[in-house]
This record gives structure tokens, sequence and C-alpha cells, in this order.
């Protein structure tokens, strides 16, 4: 999921609260509301309570980004090293911040603060920060919540869309069903005809029972692939060849439909496929991983494509096994690395 800061509307809020909040009491001691106040602490001028206002926002709103927005920079580095980061800024920022506060606040003010009280100001300000640290926590968590439910309603939005293209689009299942087996019965006596067309009505009854289905064991994407790479060598025959290597383990595991179709369907739209460079296409596993890949032979004409198709298979992985693919173009070899369970 792409990284979303909280926003400023959210967080300027609060600090201006928080600060607000905490300098009431110099308020109402300035307007002797509390005169108990007056006795114990420096006098409430409004230049000291102006100061103390806008510190103590400055102080809460930079402790809610860095706690909110600013720590995610390190996102991917381990958690050690986001904990670390996390405490070592904190401590820095409040420090920097007290620094301000001690040197500034005799200037701008006019006077001094007694240590007593100067440390119990800063104890005030440590415990609030604290507090907004855990409370920026509270806030990212109902961010990604958030966004969690937009992509889930997304993903199902989409998959409503889908679901009626493809009603659109199938016009009645038994008509083809039955054009194709008329189709076989034309061509009869033609076996090369023949085992395309039962390749070809395969094809289209594998689409039609996972077509509502978000994730399909490999086996059946790869009796699914078996087929459809059939279809493909009847038109370029030695041209293009394919090499499939699973290990038996891995036949159970669920990919998302169709995906080893896009893999082969790209290899062979955007390489050149002819008697000097044919298409060697390789499918294999390793640990964790199903590997296509192929020796890019760039076409000599333009491609018509829209580039979807691999955006579109790593948004499926994202949304529905919280995972992502590895796509690579190095060595003259393009690759594709699906996560397998």
């Amino acid at each position: 999921m792409k990284f979303k800061s909280v926003q400023q509307k959210v967080l300027l809020p609060i600090a201006l609260l928080v600060a607000f909040l905490l300098t009431l009491p110099r308020v109402l001691s300035r307007y002797s509301i509390t005169e108990e106040l007056t006795d114990s602490f420096t006098t409430a001028s409004i230049d000291d309570i102006v100061f103390r206002f806008i510190f103590a926002t400055t102080l809460f709103w930079s402790v809610l980004q860095l706690n909110t927005n600013w720590k995610y920079v390190l996102k991917n580095n381990s958690r050690n090293k986001r904990i670390g980061f996390l405490v070592f800024s904190n401590t820095l920022l409040f420090v920097f911040f007290v620094g301000i506060f001690n040197y500034f606040y005799p200037i701008l003010v006019g006077q001094n603060i007694p240590k007593n009280e100067l440390g119990l100001v800063h104890f005030v300000y440590f415990i609030v920060a604290l507090i907004l640290v855990f409370v920026s926590g509270v806030l990212r968590y109902q961010l990604i919540h958030k966004e969690d439910v937009i992509e889930k309603e997304k993903l199902k939005q989409e998959k409503l869309k889908s679901e009626l293209t493809a009603l659109k689009n199938q016009i009645n299942p038994h008509f083809l069903f039955n054009s194709l087996n008329s189709l076989n019965t034309l061509v009869r006596g033609n076996e090369e005809a023949t085992t395309f067309v039962n390749k070809l009505s395969s094809l289209y009854r594998y689409i039609l029972q996972s077509g509502s289905q978000d994730l399909v064991p490999l086996g059946d994407e790869l009796a699914f692939l078996k087929s459809y790479v059939h279809l493909i060598k009847t038109r370029y025959r030695d041209r293009f060849s394919i090499t499939i290597e699973i290990d038996e383990k891995w036949l159970p595991a669920k990919i998302p439909v169709l995906s080893l179709q896009l893999l082969i369907e790209n290899a062979v739209k955007h390489n050149e496929i002819s008697e000097s460079l044919p298409l060697q296409v390789n499918v294999f596993t390793d640990e964790s991983h199903l590997i296509v890949e192929n020796e890019i032979q760039p076409k000599s004409t333009a491609v018509d494509s829209t580039g979807n198709g691999l955006a579109n298979l790593a948004k499926r992985y994202d949304l529905l096994e919280n995972k992502r693919i590895v796509i690579s173009n190095t060595s003259n070899i393009f690759r594709v690395r699906l996560p397998l369970n």
C-alpha cells in the first residue's frame, strides 16, 4: 500500500488544543482568576502567555509530525533501526526545543524563570510530548485502517466491474460450446485442427469456471497454461518454446487466476519471434517463488500495449495476498518472480 501522510488539518488542531490547555492556567493567573498560581509562579504577562502558547504549539506539532509522518522515511528498515531512530529523534527534538525555550524566554518575555519552576515547566512539556507520541501511533493506525478499508472497497468494486464485463462478453457459453462442437465436426479428420479446437474449448471452460475466484491452485494454472501454450505453438511452431520445471510441493499453492497466462502473453507480445530469433520462456520455482523469464528480444515495430497487465497483476498480489511481485530486467533477461505461500 502506498504510504500516505497524516494531514496537517488533523495534526495542527491537536497541537493548538493541547497548547491552549497547557497555557490556560497562565491566562487564569494573568487575570487573577486563580490567585494561588500568581503567588506560586512568575508573573503571567501577555508576552509570557503568547510566548508559551506559540512555543507549545510548535513543539507539539513537531512531535506529532515526527511520529506520524517523518519517522516513516525508514519504514523499510529493520525494527531495531526504526526504534533507535524514533528514540534518538524525539530526544533530540525535545532537547532542541528546551534550549530554544531557555534562551529566548528571558529575551522575549523580559523575566527569568526560577530553577524550580523551570524544571516543572520542562517536566510538563515532556509528559505532554510523551503522550502525543502515543497519540501519533493512534492517528497512524486510524489512517492505515481507513486506507485498508478504501482499498478493499476498491477491490470489490473492480471485481464487480470485471464480473459485469465478463457477463457482457460471455454472450451465451452454451452457444459458444455448441459452436465449437460444430466446428470440431467440420474439421474432423484434421488432427491438428481438432486438437486446436479442443484446446480452445478447454481454455474457455477454465476461464468461465475460474471467473468467480480470486485465487486458484498453481496446478490448475499450469494445466490451463499447457492448453494456452498449444495455441501459441500452433501459430509460431518451433519459433516458440517453453520449459516448465515446477516442484510438485508447490502445486497446491494459490496464485491469482490467469497469472501465468498473462506473463506468457506478455513475453509473446513484447519480443521478436522468428526463425532467426526463436523465443524461449522458462517457468520454474525456487525456495519461495514462481519465476517466469525470457531473453529480451525487442520487436523492430512498436507494440500496441496499455502497459496495465503487469501493474494489474502486482496490484492483485498486493490486495489479495499482501505480497509483492518482483520484476527485473538485468543481463538482457526479463524476469518476474511471483511469491508462493
